[in-house]
This record gives structure tokens, sequence and C-alpha cells, in this order.
């Protein structure tokens, strides 16, 4: 199927004619005629609308495939834990301490996979009645992952055991450290590693390259909860029979591997669909009190998870307590997690504070780099003395997105060092620019994957950097910046967006990443209202002339061409495209359309598209 998808692309057909929207964009077909047959014959076969048979084939799933896929099992897609290198000696080396009542130390990083991971291990240990330490890194003062300093302070605290999450498959000198002061270590990670590992009694990483597990897609949450599958089969065979629920702390599984970006697809999506179930039960009492405070209200999906609840639990690991986060997910006072909650709030909108402050000046700066084409460089390079380390990725995000271009803010220190951070487009590879960078002795250190980077550089080395950069990536960001299109699922008029459309699309989800929510078109839509609401927010109301109308925002758009697009076309008609969701505001249930771009109709020539 992928092959078919992959061959028929250069034949998908425009759509409303749109070949430059108001965010330069051109309007494209996710599939193609062929497709569409075959996305028709999966419709009749499985009951399901003509929309939603278009969707599932758009993402690859052929009609042998759609029933399973409609229903992921766990059961079914849940690997043998012990495929994965190490497995077997991490479940036993930890069954051991268990068993010998020694203590044990988790260290996890300061994200919200890190998070997740850490809290998922200690309420499974505080089950068997076991409370380790905890130790989250300062993004700032100790930087990302183990190091001897930690190392120290948790033996000194009676550590016997340390299992690390989301990190340390190169710590190498903190586990030297560790070797040397008596601290074994069981590693449980999935980051991209060389050929050779530090010294422990188990490193499980499905991204070491002797690992053929084929699991590589995995957050580390996603990891873990493979390990403790593994660990209760083993605790299991040494005759424990009360034995932690597993299926129970999906919640926190859900939330990990969303917030990572990792495919959403195999294992994954299991994860997720089981996961929200779980979170909607709100069994756990911190999520559910960061689910109020964030206003989350209803059943949760993978967008409350990525953009509501989890920019909350890095604010702690952006600008304020690092483990405020993992103490949220463990928490079971509801006096302590409504404390938690609120402190991350107040975090969040600070970071939103400087955020702000820093994106107008590196736009600033990138606006600057502009040539006389109004085109930006291959690669944006921004920074500042005054900037805020645990907030550049979010700058660099930000920019990528504005000028369409791999971007990367620094934040300079008093000694001309720079901790930077980098955010990719599709089709360029920064991961391995930065890599190769770090090679020619340009950065003091650097690493990531293609789509988000992090570096260390001097400030006197930038121009060479930038230059590194421009002859690097040149060809390939040209390359991607051609085929800068939106691919939409199918075209509706605003009456067609119904909850029961909504419904039925729900279960060809959840969406995230490789499994991308689908994005409708809807034609000549007159602008009834538009206004700015909250932080920049341009809440519309649409509807053609003989239908009902449709509530719809496009989220800090104010100073972009879409929202000038919108703001200008009050009582005028344009064409939309979105993203469909519900709408829960004061228990009422309705549809609501995420705005993601517009054209004049008046520049555009209609094509034929399935329409609903």
């Amino acid at each position: 199927m992928t092959d078919i998808l992959t061959t028929a692309a250069a034949e998908r057909r425009t759509v409303l004619g749109v070949t430059r929207s108001s965010s330069g964009r051109v309007w494209r077909e996710r599939i193609d005629s062929m497709l569409g047959s075959q996305a028709l014959a999966l419709s009749q076969r499985t009951g399901l609308p003509d929309v939603v048979g278009r969707v599932l084939v758009g993402r690859g799933v052929g009609l042998e495939q759609a029933s399973r896929f409609l229903e992921p099992s766990l059961r079914d897609l849940m690997p043998d834990p012990s495929s994965l290198q190490d497995m077997d000696a991490a479940a036993k080396r930890v069954a051991d301490a268990l068993s010998a009542r020694m203590p044990m130390a988790v260290f996890g990083d300061y994200d919200v996979d890190g998070a997740t991971s850490t809290a998922l291990l200690l309420r499974y240990f505080r089950t068997l009645g076991v409370d380790p330490q905890f130790y989250i890194p300062d993004r700032i003062i100790d930087g990302y992952g183990p190091n001897p300093n930690a190392i120290g302070q948790l033996r000194n605290g009676g550590a016997q055991l340390l299992i690390t999450v989301d990190c340390g498959s190169t710590s190498f000198e903190a586990f030297a450290e560790a070797k040397r002061v008596g601290l074994d270590v069981v590693v449980l990670d999935h980051h991209q590693v060389g050929e050779s590992y530090p010294e422990v009694c188990a490193l499980v990483n499905p991204n070491r390259q002797d690992d053929l597990s084929g699991q590589g897609h995995l957050a580390a949450v996603g990891v873990t909860f493979l390990f403790l599958v593994a660990l209760n089969r083993e605790l299991r065979q040494r005759g424990i029979a009360q034995l932690p629920d597993l299926m129970g702390l999906l919640d926190l599984v859900a939330l990990g591997t969303v917030c990572d970006v990792v495919p959403l697809k195999g294992l994954n999506r299991a994860y997720v669909v089981k996961g929200l179930q779980v979170m909607h039960q709100r069994r756990n009492v911190g999520l559910a009190a960061l689910c109020d405070i964030s206003r989350v209200n209803g059943k949760p999906s993978p967008y409350h998870l990525g953009f509501m609840l989890g920019p909350r639990i890095n604010a702690g690991g952006r600008i304020g307590d690092s483990g405020l986060g993992t103490r949220l997910l463990i928490s079971d006072s509801r006096d302590e997690a409504e404390h938690v909650a609120a402190t991350l709030e107040r975090l969040n909108q600070e970071r939103q504070a400087i955020e702000a402050v820093m994106l107008e000046e590196g736009d600033s700066q990138a606006y600057q780099k502009l040539d006389s084409q109004g085109e930006a460089p291959p690669v944006l390079l921004t920074g500042a003395d005054n900037w805020h380390p645990g907030v550049v990725g979010l700058i660099a995000s930000r920019l990528k997105e504005r000028y369409r271009r791999p971007s990367f803010a620094i934040a300079f220190n008093e000694s001309g060092v720079g901790t930077g951070s980098g955010r990719s487009i599709s089709g360029v590879d920064l991961g391995a620019a930065v890599r190769a960078a770090v090679d020619a002795g340009i950065l003091e250190k650097g690493g990531g994957h293609a789509m988000a980077a992090g570096l260390t550089v001097r400030r006197e080395r930038l121009d060479e950097l930038t230059a590194f950069f421009d002859q690097a990536l040149s060809e390939s960001v040209a390359h991607a910046a051609r085929d800068h299109e939106l691919t939409l699922d199918g075209v509706l008029a605003p009456g067609g967006a119904t909850l029961d459309l909504l419904e039925t699309l729900e279960k060809a989800g959840p969406y995230g990443a490789s499994h991308p929510e689908p994005v409708f078109a809807f034609p000549s839509v007159r602008i009834k209202y538009a206004d700015v609401i909250g932080k920049g927010h341009v809440r519309v109301t649409i509807a053609t002339n003989d239908g009902p109308a449709l509530k719809a925002i496009a989220f800090k758009a104010e100073d972009q061409p879409l929202g000038q697009a919108l703001l200008g076309a009050r009582g005028k008609s344009l064409h939309l495209a979105g993203v469909l969701s519900v709408d829960t505001w004061q228990g009422q249930a309705k549809p609501q359309l995420r705005i993601l771009d517009a054209a004049d109709p008046a520049t555009t020539t209609l094509a034929r598209m399935s329409r609903v």
C-alpha cells in the first residue's frame, strides 16, 4: 500500500484549483482516482461512510487490514518483550533487586516521555510496596542524561540499583562513576546510538544497532511498558501471584507516546487507543487535576495530550522544577495534585510570556536575513544572550513554521557558549547535519534526529556554522520548499460536519505522527463573523447560502497571512481547509473546524473531488 501511495503521489489532483493559498501552499488530494476506488470498496466492505474509507486508504490501510485496524488489540500487536536485546537480563536484575528488597532509584529525562516513563516505574513499584528514589535532571544545571554528580547523590541516598528511562544509552562517564561507587545500572531508552555502549547490567533500546526487534518506533514510555510486561512475567515465574495491573497504567503510556511525537502505528497506536480509554476514567489523580486546570473536558484526544497536557508538564522542566511533572503523575493526593497542577499552569503561563518576547526578537533576526526576493537562507540561525535555554526549542519550532526553513534558536551564556535547539522541515535531515558539524569540529557537541536536533556552539563559530549548514542542506531545503503543499482527504459543506461523522472518523484514529488528522476543504463558504479572541486566535462563523453555520477557529493566526485573510473576508466567501473536532464548551457537544489554510475563490478554478 505504501508503494502505491508513493507512485500515485505525482498523479494527485489539486483541490478546488488552489495552487497558492494564503500560506503559499498547493492544496492536493491525498489519494488519486485508483486509490479512490479502493476507498470505495473498503467503505462498502466495512459499512463505513465513503469519506472514512478515503481517510483509511490515505493512511495506508488496505481492505484486508481495515477490520483489525479499526479495533486495535494490544494482545495482537504486543511483541514478545524478550525480542528486545537485553530485556531478559534487565527483568532478571530488577526482579533480583525486588526479591532482596534492594534500594533502587529511577533517573528520567526532563520531558514528558521521561516524566511518564519515570511515573510508570514508580507507580508499578509502589504497588509492590517499594518506593524508589527518583531524579529528574535540571535542564540547565545538569543537562541531558545521567551525570557523575547525580550518580553520587543517588548512591549516597542508599540506592544500589539505578534504572534510567529515556536516557542513558551514551552515558559512558556517568556509568563509569556508577561502577566505581558500586551502583548497578539498567538502561531503558529509545534514542539512536552508535556501535559502542556503556558498561551496564542491561541496556534495553530497540534502536541499538544489534537489536532486531523492529520496535524502534516506540517512545521510551512504550519501551518501559514492555519492560514491565517482561518483569511481570519474571516475577510470576518466581511465584509472586499479586502483580500490578499494567492495563491501568496505559494512560501514562498514551501521554508519553503522543507527546514524544513517535509514529502512531502498530503497537504505538494500540497504546494510545487503550490509554485514552483509561485516561477518560480519570484513575490517575494527578492527570485528572491537570485535565481540570487545562479545561480538558469529555473524552481526551491526542490533540489534548499533545497541545494542552504536555506543554504544562514540560513547563516545569523548561523554566521551573524539572521534577514537578513526575510528582504530579505519581500523586494519589487530590490536594497535592491540585497544588502541583496549579504550579505547572503558572509556569506554563510564564513560559508563554518568555516565549512571546523571544519569538519577537527571533523573528526580527530572521527577517533581517531575508534576501531581496524575501527568501530565507537554507537554515535560520537565531540567538541572544538573554534567551532562556529552556524555551529555545519552542522558538525554533515557531520560526520553522513561519519561514518554512530548518531553524535554530540559541541561548548564549556570559562566556559566549550557546546552547541551541533546532527543528526541521519534512525531507531535511537536521540531525545528520549537526553530527557532521560536530565531526568537522565546528560544534562543541550536538546530536538529534531528522526533525529535531540540539547543539552547543561558541559565538565566534556561528558564521562558520552557517556556511557549513548552507553547503550541507541547501539542496534538500530547496527541494522541500518546492513540495510545499497541504494534503486533503475530502470536500465538505458546513452542514456535512456532523457529530455522527466525527464519531465515525474517530474510529480511524487516534491521529498523530505518521497518522495525520483528516483535513477537509470547505468550498466558497461565507464568513458570517470574524474576530480576534484570546492570544491572537481568529474565531469565525462560516455557512453556505442554504445550510447551517459552523463555528471555526484559526489558532495564533492574527498576525499571519491566514488570520489577515479571514479578518478581511467578513461578509465574503473563502475556500477554507481544516481539521474537524468536537467542541464541548459549557457541556454541549458541537462540531468545530480548526482552520489551517484559506484561499480566495476568485483566484482558483473549481476542481472535482468527493464531497460529503
